[in-house]
């Protein structure tokens, strides 16, 4: 199968590219920084996710993975939620190959914790993804992966907040952040 994921170059996307390679998968990865993922199958394009115009035609994959995020960034909304849109909007529909649609939300989107614009994204995004199921059913099914905290260089300054950490795990029932590649295996 062909699998298109948004934001390959590090933490949960290129969890989620590699554990695609290895099931032996031909991956197209788009992230706004340079490869980080060497492999024979894997093709890499530098696209924002937030500008639909930098887009490749003709791609027609059998899974989309909305990866690409930011967080208090200022453009949370452009690139986590309209980003979204976009990928989808552009690579699932009008696509004969089309059999699932993978959105990677956050719990932030269900308890609007974290940052407001970040958690504003992340909540339209659970919207949207029931959106995506209703119009793309019975070809194809779309559902969203909406972890709490990951272990990712996103997250390096909440993690290096002893203080911070420490309110955090009082709150986390299993005492620990997901891995990368735990979400990559949800996927």
């Amino acid at each position: 199968m062909l699998i298109l994921i948004t934001g390959t170059s590090r933490g949960i996307g290129k969890a989620i590219a590699l554990r695609f390679l290895q099931e032996n998968h031909d991956v197209i990865g788009f992230d706004i920084e340079e490869k980080t993922i060497d492999h024979v199958n894997y093709v890499h394009h530098i696209i924002d996710v937030s500008c639909p115009s930098d887009f490749i035609d003709n791609i027609y994959p059998d899974i989309v993975v909305n990866n690409a995020g930011v967080q208090d960034s200022g453009k949370d909304i452009d690139i986590n939620l309209k980003g979204v849109i976009n990928i989808t909007e552009k690579y699932a529909f009008d696509n004969p190959n089309i059999k699932a649609v993978t959105i990677i939300g956050s719990a932030s989107g269900h308890t609007g914790s974290e940052f407001y614009e970040y958690a504003a994204s992340k909540g339209g995004l659970l919207a949207y993804t029931k959106n995506v199921a209703n119009r793309l059913a019975p070809k194809a099914i779309c559902n969203s992966i909406d972890p709490g905290g990951v272990i990712t260089e996103l997250n390096k300054p909440v993690m290096d907040d002893e203080k911070l950490f420490a309110k955090i795990m009082e709150l986390t029932p299993l005492k620990r952040w997901a891995t990368c590649e735990e979400i990559a295996d949800w996927v």
